[in-house]
Order: C-alpha cells, then structure tokens, then sequence
C-alpha cells in the first residue's frame, strides 16, 4: 500500500483563520516577494584556471522528510537492503543528526555540489516539530544547507498563507513566537510550486524556477506537486488554489529556461513510482529486474521534455533508482529517497560548458545511488543542539502518559490491509462519537494515510516500556482532524466501501480501518467493486440494509470525500465532535492502565482472499 499523505493539523481556531486567508490576497505579494532570478550557494571554493570542457556537478536529494528531525521509531525507521545471498535485512537508518553528516560528508571533494529535494519537507510531523508548525524543520534544512525543494501536497496541509509563512519567516499569526526574542526567519531554500496558482491572480503562488549558478555552471530547477492535490488534503489547505498537469508545467517552465540560455535543467516533481522491489538497493535497470517501476511517475517520465535531464520524485515513500526514456527515446534518471531521511541519493550530472547542457549522450553520463542515512556515524552537533531546544521547549506536553500497551501496535508498519493500530483508532472513534449527544455513531472509519507511524512499546524516552506518551499518540495521528458524525444510508456505506477497491482507488486500494462490529470479506483475487463480496457486509452481525440509515463517525478528511471516498462526502445531518488525536488520547485513558494494558488488536475485522 502507498504512503499517501493527507490531512491537516492545528486547532480548529487556527483552521478558521488560514481558511479565511486562503484566498490569497498575500498570493500576489508572495510571488512579488520573490522575484524570478538565480540561487546558488554552492559548496567548495573558487577556481581561477581556464576550465575544463565539462565538470562533474553532485545533486544531493531526498523526498518526503515530513519533520522527522528525531530518528523515527518502528518500521518508519528502517530500510531493506537485499543482501549478497538473496535474504533481506532491515537496517536502523534515519534522524536529522544523521542526516546532516551524511550530507556533509558526501559533499567533500566536490566543489560543485547542490542538494534538491522532492517536497513533503513538513507536514504530518511527529509532535517535536508538528507542534511548532513546522519551524523546527525549516530551521533544521537551513543548517544542512537545502539549496532548493518542490512544494509537496503536504506543504499545503495549513493553507497557503502558513506556507507563504514558511518561506518568507514571521510569527505564527495565533500562537505567537515561540522563544522570547527569536523570531522565526523562514527558509534559506526556495520552495517552487510551477504548477499551484491563485484562482484570483492566474499566477504561481510560490516561484516556479530557480536557477543555481557558480564559476558559469548554471542548472535549472522547476518544482510541482502532484495534480491530485487536492484529492488527497482537506478543503480548507487548498482554498483558492487551482493545481496543473504536472507534465504541461514542466514542460512550459523548461522552454522558459531554454529561451533564458539555461539547457541544464532537473525537474523536481512531487509524485512517484513503485519499484518492484521493497530493497533500496533494488537494480531497477538491471537485467531481469522485470517492469522496474510502475505507478503514476513513469507517464510522467516520458512525457516531459527532453529538455530536462534528471527527476528527482517522491509521494510514493518508496526508494529507486530507475531509467526512464524521454519522448526522444534518450534515457533519464528518475530518483526517489524513501522517506524520513533514512535515504539520500547522490547524483553526477556531467555538465558541459561548451554546450550549457548535461551529457545525456548514454545513461552513464548522470549517475545515481541511495545511499543509507546510517545511524553508526557521529551526529552533527548542531542539530542536535536545534533537536534539544526544541524538546525542551515541547516536553511539559510530550512527555505526558496517555494510556499504556502491552506490545507493538503496528500501523504504518503493518503487512495486512487492516492494521491492528487502525483497528485501535476506529475503535477509540466510535466510543467518543457513540453516545447520543456525541453523535450517536454506529460504526467509524478511519483512513489508512492519516496513521503514519507504529505505537511501539519499547520507550524511546525515560516513560518506560509500554507507556504511551502524548508525543507518540500525536505522531501517530499529527493532523488533529475535527470529528464528524453524519447520517449514510446502508448504499452509501457499501458504496464506500467498494470505492477503497474502485474508481481512483483500483491501482493502489486504500483500505479503510472500521471499527468493531463491522465485519466483511475482500476478495483481491476480483476487480474493481466486486474485490468486496455481496452479502458479506455486516453490522454486528446482522447485514447492512441498502435502504436503512447509520450514523457513521470519520474525520472531516473522509467527510469531505477525501481519498476517493465520494460516497462518504454524502452524508447529511453532521454533528462536528472533538480532534481525533482527542478521541485517541481519551480512549487510551479509559481502556489502559500500568496492570491492564491493552493488547494489539487482532484485525480479523476484514477476511481478505489473496
């Protein structure tokens, strides 16, 4: 299952009043704000001697970090790596400490060096920096030197005005600042979004290109996100934004560069691919490795012009490094570095003075590798003093136990469509939402993406194994979603629940997490809708009537017929309740105690046939 990101955070108050600054009037004074021109701060010295004809210039990258400055916990926080005889091995590998030496340390002997990255920097955060609204992280790319980055559909999950903060630096405009006398300075880096445009002005909201120079070397970078953004963020993020096809973007942006004298250009595209391979070290061009890659990057891929030399993708959280040929036929690199900074991916793109262009002439002349972001190297002092600021400023809420568990509950990192942790959350959704005056739910849904990590009992901290703090309750659930009871007819559930397998959902099911009580069989050896089996769907035991009313509980994500979920966008009578995380932290509370923890749920709700 992918890693589909979505959903936003913050108090409902806050959600107010990003939603009434999103339509945009800073948009024009955004992009005024940012005049088109050359970036470049380049690593290495200053050569004085007439020039070789071609120079070897290093791309640095990596994708979708979303504000893991600390070493992620569970499965979030390892990489597969295939080994000589076949067998694989997980390998601890992550942490912004760790991230920054292996940066640095990669950068040495090259003194034309840049680093790029895929979009997704911030967004669904675990607490220590999605309790700041993200500054943590900008802060943390700007000590690693970050030249450049895509806008990724999570940069959109407070709006646009939180994103014009995140670049341009001030204050939160409700929580203030957040150290006495500091004032947060926004990103060194500039984030490009060619494809996101004001529905008042017509115009990019963020720069389109950028164009980094030094000693005559000059390459262009354009940045999009997906098109599908706002299929995959609440309404509310992408108020009076208008979202384009990612290939007519690049592809008008990359003839503006020409027409500039600028022929070396890599696109920055938040969207990507799955590898045949889980293993980072995958030979996705190597013989026998099948199809390589498939998912929505490859039509991508090939349609983009062949003015661009390079892809640096993400979206998908998955590591390759593949070829891909342009419209002429010419093979390109398209790269993709896992997620959380467990990866990076280093890249030789042989730049040719005579022509201003990348050798593309074969495949060899732009070279790629991931590299494992090893947690057996020294950390880079300064981040983890930034990290220990942070923290300290943030534990009188982080460290506070919400419940305990006897064992790991895996979510993110669970291998079944029904995840034991999604279990756990639609459960802790139906009891808040259940009684009459909450909303009177009978059954609740949860989305897969919004779970974006493990409850691990093993104490990352001085809790103690098995205790739950309010930190890792909020990593688990980082978007602080509103509650929404609302009235379904028993079709429409049914309807809900084949569109997971259907429609927009067929290539890559997203499977919804239900509560207790709702039981049903999906048969993916099937297409399509019929994947969940006729007369299988039962509440409580007894089958969902078509022509019956439920009172159903979900996010206002899935209320807004996010991911897909047009059916779930039906429904009537809302009733609007407390924050997920709230729900969670409660039912932790109620069910969990030192002696009696609770166990991992069995997630045997939803009998699948493979």
């Amino acid at each position: 299952m992918s890693a589909t990101p979505h959903r936003t955070r913050g108090s409902r108050a806050t959600r107010r009043i990003l939603a009434a600054a999103a339509g945009l009037a800073t948009a024009g004074a955004l992009v005024a704000a940012m005049p088109a021109g050359s970036h470049g701060h380049g690593h290495g010295g200053h050569g004085h001697h007439r020039p070789d004809p071609t120079v070897d210039v290093q791309m640095l990258s990596f994708n979708d970090l979303h504000g893991n400055l600390e070493p992620p916990a569970g499965s979030s926080g390892t990489v597969a790596e295939t080994q000589p005889d076949g067998t694989v091995k997980s390998i601890p590998a992550g942490g912004a400490e760790y991230l920054a030496s292996s940066l640095r340390n990669a950068r040495k002997g090259h003194p034309y060096s840049i680093t790029a990255a895929g979009g997704d920097m911030i967004g669904a955060s675990p607490m220590l920096s999605g309790l700041f609204h993200d500054e943590p992280t900008i802060e943390a790319l700007n000590d690693i030197k970050l030249d450049v980055t895509s806008v990724g559909n999570h940069e959109f999950d407070e709006g646009a005005t939180e994103l014009a903060r995140m670049q341009n630096g001030g204050c939160h405009p409700t929580d203030g600042c957040y150290e006495k006398g500091k004032k947060f300075r926004g990103a060194d880096f500039p984030y490009l979004a060619a494809n996101v445009t004001s529905e008042k002005t017509g115009k990019p909201i963020l720069k389109p290109y950028t164009v980094w120079k030094k000693n005559g070397v000059k390459i262009g970078f354009i940045g999009v996100t997906l098109e599908g953004t706002p299929n995959i963020v609440t309404a509310n993020g992408v108020k009076g934004l208008k979202f384009h096809d990612e290939i007519e973007t690049v592809n008008k942006y990359a003839r503006e560069l020409d027409r500039q004298g600028v022929k070396s250009i890599v696109a920055l595209i938040h969207e990507g691919g799955l590898p045949a391979s889980s293993s980072y070290n995958y030979g996705c061009d190597s013989p026998g490795a099948g199809d390589g890659i498939s998912g929505p990057i490859v039509d991508i891929a090939k349609g983009i012009s062949s003015k661009v030399d390079a892809l640096v993708t993400g979206h998908t959280h998955q590591a390759y490094v593949c070829t891909i040929p342009d419209p002429s036929g010419k093979p390109r690199m398209v790269t993709s570095a896992a997620s959380f900074g467990r990866l990076y991916t280093d890249s030789t793109l042989t730049y040719d003075r005579r022509t201003n262009d990348i050798v593309r002439t074969s495949v060899k002349s732009v070279t790629s590798a991931n590299h494992i972001v090893s947690r057996d190297q020294p950390k880079a002092q300064d981040i983890s003093s930034l990290i220990a600021r942070w923290n300290a400023l943030a534990a009188p809420i982080a460290n506070k136990p919400q419940g305990f568990i006897s064992a790991d509950i895996n979510g993110r990192g669970a291998t079944t469509p029904e995840e034991p942790l999604g279990d756990l959350i639609a459960d802790a959704q139906l009891a808040g939402l259940s009684p009459a005056d909450k909303g009177g739910a009978q059954l609740a849904f949860m989305n897969p993406g919004g779970i974006r990590s493990d409850l691990v009992y093993k104490a990352s901290g001085s809790e103690g194994d098995g205790v739950v703090t309010y930190g890792e309750a909020f990593t688990v659930q980082p978007f602080t979603n509103m509650m929404n009871v609302v009235d379904l007819t028993g079709a429409q559930v049914i309807s809900a629940l084949q569109q997971q397998v259907s429609g927009a959902n067929a290539a890559s099911p997203k499977i919804l997490q239900i509560s207790k009580g709702l039981t049903y069989t999906l048969d993916m050896t099937k297409s399509g809708a019929d994947r969940v089996v006729a007369g299988t769907i039962e509440l409580n035991g007894k089958a969902i009537d078509p022509a019956a009313t439920y009172r159903v509980g979900m996010n206002e994500f899935l209320a807004g017929g996010g991911d897909g979920f047009a059916a779930l966008g039906q429904g009537t009578n809302k009733l609007v309740g407390a924050s997920d995380l709230d729900l969670f932290n409660a039912y932790l509370a109620a069910n969990s105690s030192a002696s009696a923890p609770i166990t991992p749920p069995a997630a045997d709700r939803i009998t699948v046939v493979q």
